[in-house]
């Protein structure tokens, strides 16, 4: 329960918290999305370089074994080139070594081959090239090695075909680079396994028959020197040959022994299970017959992209905090503010109309705070508007039911009153006792509005009880629109107007004392007007007039000017109320413009 009411409360009915839990999960899925398709594009990125790095060693050892192959051709190659030489080699090759010397004495003697020394051309080639440790001429009609060491003098080996497997290794066909055989490794005293050879066959010029070899053993750990000093290698390089003996290996693991995962190595695979899953590369060599392995342990690099992978965890958790912690305070701040506006509006629903919300943003939020506040003091305004206004109708209507007592008894006995002018003949009496009447029964009526007829009416009624008095003096006209007649508009709207003229305008000196009243439908407006020709107001008492109508309203001056306008704004806004003007020639004119879509029909008789 206490945690479905927690829910509720701050998840389920938190608008901004829903906001901030959807954004902090678009945010992270976008962030680690990023971060993951980065970390596979960069960690891509360096497995490339480091398998480019592998293949660029990987071509480095191959033009060195290349170069060294070259080189053991070379050397045979420059035998045919020199007739002498050849004629040397063959004759040692095809002669026991005894009778070699004696051939070569011989030829020095008379001075025919100064210079063709076959045993002095391939002790020469010994010393050229330092990564050479063993030169072997093989003779294979003779069967003896005659053997150049880096670290002795050249010895003859008799290999003869009963006491070892020398010959048969030697006429055996197999590809020109190798590891040394162990029957040779035996003939000649070397065991060290880190040695790869290099074969060449030695033919007799003039019949091109085999006579024997040339077998030159190098240094296999000199084929790092191919490698640049400033090039780390990861993983392994091998220099296999094609049955998987070992010429070179980086590690140093497989010297002296056949590679155990040659079977699982594919050139057209880019990985391969090995000790380890590992990418492998291969590069064969076909004239010389050896292959070059690059193998580079996938752990090694993963191992070369962990510090790239902790980086990217680091900025993406960085980047998701600062991501969701800022954008959260933002919102949380806009949610204080909005929290803020929802209790100071339900303040003013319970009744306090005088909070009032301080925001100095400029922002939405800010002008929505601006808004209620003018808002509240809008309200404020209309209900001390309709306040003033009720207090106002209830004033009158107290005053009418003041003024209402027992009505029939003055209505009949102003009838009596009439009946009793009209029989002693006094006609004008009469007329004047039932103006006064039907002007007594509509202002003791409760109702608060009229039809625009019937207070015209009473104005007439009003207009002719000072017509009779003043007989010739004073005439009166009232022009209404028939379409409006029937427009509702308040009770004793225009009859204070005409009142005011007949108190303060009327002269009873004049022979022509005139007032007119007009109304009529203009621009979605009802225009009332009513002129008169009395006293005129000068301009400082007209301006003080004016200013008077907005003071508030007296007891004394309940029907006057003042309530008028008041009235007119109470009911149809600010912007409505009773204009005065007055001129020597024009006369005073009151008037008043109220809209035209105020409903129809009027208040009823009260008898």
């Amino acid at each position: 329960m206490r945690i479905g009411k927690i829910y509720r409360n701050y998840i389920q009915n938190n608008l901004f918290i829903k906001v901030i839990f959807v954004f902090a999960i678009i945010v992270n899925l976008t962030i680690i999305t990023l971060s993951y398709l980065l970390f596979n594009f960069m960690s891509a990125s360096i497995v490339r370089n480091e398998l480019s790095d592998q293949r660029e060693a990987m071509d480095r050892v191959n033009r060195y074994l290349e170069q060294k192959y070259a080189w053991t051709q070379s050397v045979v190659q420059n035998i045919y080139a020199d007739n002498l030489l050849s004629d040397n080699v063959s004759y040692l090759l095809k002669n026991s070594f005894q009778q070699y010397i004696q051939y070569t004495l011989g030829e020095n003697a008379n001075g025919s081959s100064r210079g063709a020394n076959a045993i002095e051309y391939f002790g020469d080639k010994l010393g050229s090239d330092s990564d050479i440790r063993d030169i072997i001429l093989y003779s294979s009609e003779m069967q003896f090695l005659y053997v150049y060491q880096t670290s002795g003098a050249p010895k003859l080996v008799s290999v003869n075909a009963a006491r070892s497997y020398v010959p048969d290794v030697m006429a055996s066909e197999g590809p020109s680079a190798s590891i040394p055989n162990v029957w040779v490794r035996k003939a000649i005293g070397q065991w060290d396994t880190r040695l790869y050879s290099m074969r060449s066959q030695i033919n007799d010029k003039n019949t091109l028959k085999n006579i024997g070899q040339l077998v030159v053993y190098f240094d296999s750990e000199l084929i790092r020197q191919s490698l640049p000093r400033n090039m780390t290698l990861k993983g392994t390089l091998l220099v296999l040959t094609s049955d998987g003996q070992v010429m070179f290996d980086s590690s140093g693991r497989y010297y002296g022994q056949k590679y155990p995962y040659l079977d699982k190595i594919d050139s057209l695979q880019e990985t391969a299970d090995l000790e380890e899953p590992s990418f492998v590369s291969t590069l064969a060599q076909n004239s010389a017959g050896f292959t070059i392995v690059g193998i580079l342990p996938k752990s090694e690099v993963a191992a070369a992209y962990a510090g790239l992978k902790r980086t990217i965890v680091l900025i993406s958790s960085v980047c998701i905090v600062f991501a969701v912690v800022i954008p959260s305070l933002v919102i949380v701040s806009i949610a204080r503010r909005t929290n803020k506006i929802v209790r100071f509006m339900r303040k003013v629903e319970s009744g306090d109309l005088n909070a009032r919300l301080d925001d100095p943003h400029e922002d939405e939020l800010g002008q929505i705070s601006r808004s209620f506040n003018d808002m509240v003091e809008e309200l404020n305004r209309t209900i001390d508007r309709e306040y003033k206004a009720e207090i106002r109708m209830k004033q009158t209507e107290l005053a009418a039911l003041q003024a209402r007592i027992n009505p029939h008894f003055l209505y009949n006995t102003l009838e009596v009153i009439r009946m009793r002018a009209v029989s002693r003949g006094a006609d004008d009496v009469a007329e004047m006792i039932y103006s006064l009447a039907a002007l007594f029964r509509n202002s003791v009526r409760t109702n608060a509005e009229c039809r625009l007829a019937e207070e015209l009416e009473m104005c007439r009624l009003y207009l002719e009880l000072f017509r009779i008095r003043y007989r010739d003096k004073f005439a009166y006209t009232i022009d209404c629109d028939p379409e409006i007649s029937s427009v509702t508009i308040p009770k004793m709207l225009i009859q204070p107007l005409v009142e005011n003229y007949i108190v303060h305008g009327l002269e009873p000196q004049s022979a022509d004392n005139r007032i007119a009243i007009e109304a009529e439908a203009a621009e979605g407006l009802i225009r009332i007007r009513v002129w008169n020709n009395g006293r005129t107001i000068d301009a400082e008492e007209l301006e003080r007039i004016r200013a008077s109508l907005n003071d508030p309203e007296t007891e004394e001056g309940s029907f006057g000017l003042r309530s008028v306008h008041q009235r007119l704004k109470l009911v149809y806004g600010a912007e409505y109320g009773l204009t005065i003007e007055s001129g020597p020639k024009s006369g005073t004119v009151f008037a008043i413009a109220i809209p035209a879509e105020t409903g129809e029909g009027g208040g009823g008789s009260d008898a």
